[in-house]
């Protein structure tokens, strides 16, 4: 049900969330999502992607000097068919489905992104992983595992700035196939535009605290954070 306590829940969970992702360059969709499917599962995943539009312009905008525009290019090449995927995985799902997909999906990119090699973006990867996100972020709205784990080598500004980029492109082009597709809602616009405020706040505490944060230690609290509500939400209910 959407009620006050849920605007104010998820409003604290917006602040939280794009604080993090402008310090360390993910975690909004790991925060977010997991709560959103736990409170108001039909705002997902319009309202999330409506909302990071901004964040991810912010923070591209903020380290643009640092972007990897080969790698961006790449992985928003392998954007288009995945998010056509999502698109047909999101159709023929219910809202308990996609609640254990959002899970699902949380937790396997908590334990890849944990457990991963060291490695270094190559064209294939790039492709790859642009495709896997296209299907997760369309369907569920989560996508910035799959990217964080292709740049989790990489400095801290590259990682932030390029995927910021690719999340732009990308959630422009799952909006445009979701609303062509009639899946865009009224109501998912008008919850994603009052829970602006919140994150832009969260952006701007980021923008003044990013250099001082032991971005180690906040990335292992939100990955143990994504780990609890993705393995909640697979819970039937």
């Amino acid at each position: 049900m959407l009620t006050t306590t849920t605007y104010a829940i998820a409003a604290v969970a917006t602040l939280l969330a794009s604080f993090v992702q402008g310090a360390i360059g993910i975690g909004f969709a790991l925060i977010v999502a997991p709560v959103l499917g736990i409170l108001a599962p039909t705002l997902l995943p319009v309202a999330l992607l409506v909302l990071m539009l901004p964040l991810n312009l912010l923070v591209a905008l903020r380290e643009r000097e640092a972007i990897d525009w080969r790698g961006s290019a790449w992985i928003s090449a392998g954007r288009l068919p995945g998010t056509l995927a999502g698109l047909a995985v999101l159709m023929v799902l219910s809202t308990q489905g996609l609640n254990q997909l959002i899970g699902a999906s949380t937790v396997l990119a908590v334990l890849v992104a944990l457990f991963a090699p060291v490695f270094r973006p190559g064209t294939g990867a790039c492709l790859t992983v642009g495709a896997i996100t296209g299907v997760t972020e369309t369907a569920t709205g989560v996508g910035g595992p799959p990217l964080a784990l292709l740049y989790q080598h990489r400095p801290g500004p590259e990682l932030r700035s390029t995927i910021a980029c690719c999340f732009v492109v990308g959630e422009v082009l799952s909006l445009l196939i979701l609303a062509m597709a009639g899946a865009v809602q009224q109501a998912q616009l008008w919850w994603a535009l009052a829970l602006l405020p919140p994150l832009l706040i969260g952006t701007v505490l980021s923008r003044i605290m990013h250099q001082r944060l032991d971005a180690k230690r906040l990335r292992q609290g939100v990955l143990l954070f994504a780990l609890l509500s993705g393995l909640f939400l697979m819970v039937p209910r």
